[in-house]
């Protein structure tokens, strides 16, 4: 890839393409070094493998907002581990209405070597950001900005119908 394409040069105008694009690009490579390393599991899974080693068993709504993600979205990817064995679901004792996933014994007992490759993948990244040192600062902020006021909602107030 040329670093110099159509959407660096435009700068501003390009930046959410971009984000998006390192995003896909990183989201597939990381599928491809799963699979080369011969991993039953999708990138996505990451973070819900370790909220659930965390807290042991949480519900779909629960894990969505941890996550900040949204409800179908959540359900499809916990649909998936079910289906590879590596999430079981039980009705809360206390309320049976809620039904509660947790790691199953073969996620348990693959944990360890997850880990590995995880953290491979974080030092990976931080490699990455090494010539960034204020990266995770300053993207702290720009998500702190949007959860007070939208996208949609700054551009508005930009647009000047003069």
């Amino acid at each position: 890839m040329s670093m110099d394409d159509y959407l660096s040069e435009i700068e501003f105008a390009g930046l959410i393409s971009r984000i998006k694009r390192l995003s896909d690009e990183i989201l597939y490579s990381t599928r491809d070094y799963y699979k080369t390393v011969g991993l039953d599991i999708e990138p996505n899974w990451h973070l819900i493998f370790l909220l659930l080693e965390e807290y042991e068993s949480m519900t779909i709504t629960e894990i969505a907002q941890e996550l900040r993600m949204s409800h179908p979205a959540c359900v499809k990817i916990i649909n998936k581990m079910k289906k590879k064995g590596y999430v079981t679901t039980r009705t809360d004792d206390r309320d049976l209405r809620r039904q509660l996933l947790e790691l199953s014994e073969k996620s348990k007992k693959q944990l360890p070597l997850f880990h590995k490759h995880w953290n491979a993948g974080m030092k990976t990244t931080e490699e990455l950001v090494a010539n960034s040192p204020h990266f995770i600062k300053e993207l702290k902020e720009m998500e702190i900005k949007i959860s007070k006021k939208s996208y949609k909602e700054r551009t508005l107030n930009n647009l000047d119908l003069r």
